[in-house]
């Protein structure tokens, strides 16, 4: 059975004339250009450990197929606003898995996305622990909630935004949990 022991958080951004192209410099100041990635569902492994860039990725070769979280956005508006994240909820409970969040939105800002994928990974964890809470309610709020019942531990985003090119040119963001074997 292969479960993740580790996790790193990532982001990066790209711009090209090709879409194709600026997805790869995107990748590529990401730093994971590298590998094949393949596309998880949101789910923070039980027992999984956030690491940084640099310590993840050295135990990786380039070619190998690595799963991710991915958050993706692009745009050859120019000016439009973009962006691209993930949040992440882990729950207090150590033998309990967490969820992660893909936002990928237009006219938001690194901070109003990352907000919200982190409340949407919150809430999603909140439904499966049982915690009640009004959906309804903003971000701050609910965070109160789910800290002060003392069944989710921590909660945070992975973000990247952009504005379109000014020329035109294809703007990528992303933002991604590598899930490391």
């Amino acid at each position: 059975m292969y479960v993740p022991k580790k996790i790193v958080f990532t982001k990066g951004v790209g711009v090209h004339k090709e879409f194709l192209a600026s997805f790869e410099t995107a990748l590529r100041d990401a730093h994971i250009e590298k590998y094949n990635l393949v596309s998880v569902s949101s789910i923070y492994p039980i027992g999984c450990k956030k690491v940084s860039v640099e310590e993840g990725l050295k135990e990786l070769v380039p070619g190998q197929v690595v799963h991710a979280v991915i958050a993706r956005n692009a745009t050859n508006e120019p000016n439009r606003q973009i962006a691209a994240s993930i949040g992440v909820a882990i729950p207090a409970d150590k033998s309990m898995y967490g969820y992660l969040s893909e936002h990928h939105p237009y006219g938001e800002s690194a901070t109003v996305a990352g907000d919200y994928a982190e409340d949407l990974a919150a809430s999603m964890l909140a439904t499966t622990l049982g915690i009640d809470f009004d959906p309804d309610k903003a971000w701050n709020e609910k965070e109160q909630v789910f800290k002060m019942s003392g069944k989710i531990v921590r909660t945070f985003n992975c973000t990247k935004s952009a504005r379109g090119n000014k020329k035109g040119l294809w703007t990528t963001v992303i933002a991604a949990g590598i899930l490391i074997p």
